[in-house]
C-alpha cells in the first residue's frame, strides 16, 4: 500500500506534482515562522540581558548602603 491516494480521473504524476507543490508551500511557510521566531528570540534575549545588567547594577548600589540607615521595607 502506498502513502498516496490516486484518484481515477487525475493522472498519478499530476497528483504527485500537486502534493509536492503543497508540501513545498508548507515548508516555506514554516521557514518563515522559524525566521520570525528567531528574530523574536534574539530581541527577547537582548532584553533579558539588559534587565539582568540593570538589576546587577541596582544590587551593587544597594550594597553601598548600611541597612540601618534606611527604614524597613514595610514602612
Amino acid at each position: 500500500m502506498t502513502q498516496f491516494t490516486f484518484y481515477r480521473n487525475i493522472p498519478a504524476m499530476q497528483q504527485l506534482e500537486e502534493k509536492i507543490s503543497h508540501l513545498t508551500r508548507t515548508v516555506e511557510d514554516l521557514s518563515d515562522v522559524v525566521a520570525r521566531q528567531e528574530t523574536m528570540l534574539t530581541m527577547l534575549n537582548r532584553r533579558v540581558q539588559l534587565l539582568m545588567e540593570r538589576e546587577a547594577e541596582r544590587e551593587s548600589r544597594a550594597d553601598q548602603f548600611v541597612m540601618g540607615d534606611r527604614p524597613p521595607p514595610h514602612y
